[in-house]
């Protein structure tokens, strides 16, 4: 089984996709990594700014960058 990538109380930008439109974007902040047999682990998140909770799959986060760091 895969290991999460990401950790309890990272904070994460949520990127919406085509099948979920109406979802919020934004920072997220893990709460929990959920368990799951598939490839794409699942993590309890919550927005930063409404406070709203969702599951979602690690193909939808990505880690923020830190300011001020050169691309």
């Amino acid at each position: 089984m895969a290991l999460h990538r990401f950790t309890i109380g990272q904070k994460l930008e949520f990127v919406r996709g085509r099948l979920d439109p109406g979802a919020t974007g934004g920072t997220y902040t893990v709460l929990r990594l959920l368990p799951n047999d598939g490839l794409d682990r699942e993590y309890r998140v919550k927005n930063d700014r409404d406070g709203h909770e969702r599951v979602c799959r690690e193909s939808q986060l990505r880690g923020q960058q830190a300011a001020g760091s050169a691309a």
